[in-house]
């Protein structure tokens, strides 16, 4: 029978395959808009140093990608430092080293083409598989963090993992549906084939069938199928199927015979599983998931160099603190040395000289500390700003540092309204809570989706043909069929014997308790999330303001350090002149120069404090990178400019 009324199946057949074309052609357009002002965009978004290789060759989809192993040869910059077998650094050198050199960081730049894995596995309708957003702290010395439970720990410590934020369970958050819906599908098309050929022989019990004790048929089979599914609910296939069959039976008309039959299918997902919202989600998930990935590397980057910056402050303090006792120990050395002469000239006491060696043991030990505590830092700061320390020279070479802590420049705190509002646009963790949320906006739309029936549109066409030779075996056959595959061919694409279908599948499931389920808790989830983030809002304030008062407060301690020191310089300078003019004692001088030198001590560590404080402010309010003029696009490099002369 023909299909006299295929003119509007074949009409409704193209007008889908091309929507679906349509589709498949623009899909990967499409994602939920973000805010600019909670995420970056798309310009200022850092390139990756690791990209997977492209190319058009289409059996490149077979080969396996390959990643170079880690560079772990230190910067030329760190050569360009080096001078008469020191290693003289300022707090940009040291900046600049960590971006380039330090391992933290580089571990952290591998979660960037991490994330460009998931778009490209969802962009084919996988599921996404998540991102790093924790800090790695593998670098010992310079804790980072100030006050709040949410700023990144201090010293040595590892990641925290998460899908496209905090990660299951992480802060007492959970995202267990993130992603929850129906079904997707593949969007990679798939093709099949099947070629082949048999030999079968089967005994008869009797002649009256086929006219031979034992059957043998010989068949060549070829088959070939297409399938594709798209993010619009619809799935096609194509199916194409060839036979030919010789026999010795001399019943059957033609031998050898041969058959071609195709099947086109199309089928639209009406209510479950309908539009580019349910089907789309993992993609715009891992998108949003890439965004979150560039964030926290933002956030690495910060947490690295408030770090850096630490340890390079604690490197001064050791130097200038082994500087004043140097200067402690020589001065008591030296008037132990007088102490002894007067001795001789019977001038002064032995009692006088006995001090004076007492001190000089307290001295030298004090020196001792010192510079073990120098040597410490050196260390630490080395180990911050290279990729590894093989070389003996380079381990055991003096690290000086060239910037110095001014007692004259005690920074002026800003407005605290106006340091909140600075950290509330510039912290990564806000931002990253910001994409999560949206990412949860995703699925609680896709849960609902699932919560529908599953309501299919289904049809499909296909037609058959049939050709071959009589059977030279078969006296008094007959047939009009064609005789070669090229006729068989023709019969079954031109209507002839047309194969057809249209009707609706229905899936109703009765209570529904599972995606009830999974939709309510999305929408848990979701609440749940928005009160972490104003949680984390509070936490910042609070964080800013403890940075606020600890610059205040550690300003103050340099003041009343630095009015200290100059009293006590003041009383040594006296007692030193007293002795000149024989009104005093070498003791007396002594006990003031020592009252100097921890004053000076006093002053160090003060200082030490105060810069840390104006690091932790920069920290809190999220301006670190701004205020030491570094680029981002630097850290992901792992390149910057020129060393600084």
């Amino acid at each position: 029978m023909r299909f006299q009324g295929s003119g509007w199946w074949q009409r409704g057949i193209a007008i889908l395959c091309v929507y679906g074309m349509l589709a498949g052609n623009s899909w990967g357009q499409a994602a939920t808009p973000a805010s600019p002002s909670q995420t970056q965009s798309a310009s200022t978004a850092p390139r990756l140093q690791f990209e997977m290789p492209k190319s058009h060759n289409p059996l490149d989809a077979y080969s396996p990608d390959t990643v170079p192993e880690p560079q772990l040869a230190n910067s030329t910059r760190l050569v360009q430092l080096v001078r008469d077998g020191k290693l003289y650094l300022s707090l940009k050198d040291a900046i600049d080293l960590a971006l380039e050199n330090n391992l933290d960081l580089a571990i952290a730049r591998y979660n960037l083409p991490i994330a460009d894995t998931d778009i490209l596995r969802t962009q084919a309708g996988g599921f996404f598989r998540g991102v790093n957003t924790g800090v790695v702290q593998g670098t010992p010395g310079g804790g980072v963090g100030g006050f709040g439970t949410g700023a990144p720990g201090a010293g040595a410590g590892g990641t925290s993992s998460g899908a496209g934020g905090a990660g299951a369970g992480a802060s007492g958050l959970v995202q267990s549906t993130l992603g929850a819906g129906t079904a997707v599908a593949s969007y990679d098309p798939a093709i099949t084939a099947t070629v082949g050929a048999e030999h079968q022989t089967t005994p008869l019990a009797n002649l009256q069938i086929y006219g031979v004790p034992s059957l043998q048929l010989n068949t060549g089979q070829f088959s070939f199928g297409y399938l594709q599914a798209f993010p619009t609910g619809t799935n096609i296939s194509f199916q194409f199927n060839n036979n030919r069959q010789s026999t010795n039976s001399p019943f059957l008309f033609l031998s050898p015979a041969t058959s071609g039959m195709f099947r086109f299918t199309i089928q639209q997902e009406l209510l479950a599983g309908f539009g580019f919202g349910p089907n789309l989600r993992y993609l715009r998930i891992a998108r949003n998931n890439k965004k979150i990935s560039d964030i926290a590397f933002k956030d690495q980057v910060i947490a690295t160099v408030t770090q850096i910056e630490n340890i390079y402050w604690d490197l001064v303090s050791a130097y200038e603190q082994t500087q004043v006792n140097e200067q402690s120990s020589a001065f008591a050395r030296q008037t132990l040395e007088n102490a002894r002469k007067q001795l001789q000239l019977e001038s002064i006491p032995e009692l006088d000289v006995m001090r004076a060696e007492a001190e000089v043991s307290k001295r030298d030990q004090d020196l001792t500390v010192a510079r073990t505590s120098l040597e410490l830092q050196e260390t630490l700061m080395k180990n911050a700003v290279t990729k590894n320390l093989s070389d003996p020279l380079l381990e055991a070479m003096p690290v000086i540092p060239t910037d110095r802590m001014k007692t004259d420049q005690i920074q002026i705190v800003s407005p605290i309204q106006d340091l909140i509002a600075e950290a509330l646009q510039h912290r990564p963790e806000l931002a990253e809570t910001e994409v999560d949320l949206v990412n949860r906006q995703i699925s609680r739309k896709a849960a609902r989706n699932a919560l529908l029936p599953s309501l299919s549109l289904v049809g499909f066409y296909g037609g058959s043909g049939l050709a071959g030779p009589l059977n030279p075996l078969c006296q008094g056959c007959t047939s009009n069929v064609p005789v070669d595959f090229a006729g068989a061919l023709g019969n079954t694409f031109n209507n002839s014997s047309p194969d057809y279908y249209i009707g609706l599948n229905l899936n109703l499931p009765i209570r529904n308790r599972v995606a009830k389920a999974d939709q309510f808790r999305s929408e848990l989830e979701y609440r749940q999330a928005e009160l972490r983030r104003e949680q984390l809002k509070k936490q910042v304030r609070i964080e800013v303001r403890n940075a606020q008062y600890a610059l205040q407060q550690t300003g103050a301690r340099v003041e009343a350090a630095r009015k200290a020191r100059d009293l006590a310089q003041r009383t040594f300078e006296i007692t030193g002149k007293e002795q000149e003019l024989g009104a005093g004692s070498s003791y007396q001088t002594l006990t003031a120069q020592r009252d100097l030198s921890l004053a000076a001590l006093d002053l160090v560590s003060a200082m030490t404090i105060h810069e840390k404080a104006k690091v932790e402010l920069d920290r809190a309010t999220g301006t670190t990178l701004e205020h030491n003029g570094i680029q981002l696009q630097d850290a992901v490099d792992g390149t910057v400019g020129a060393a600084s002369p």
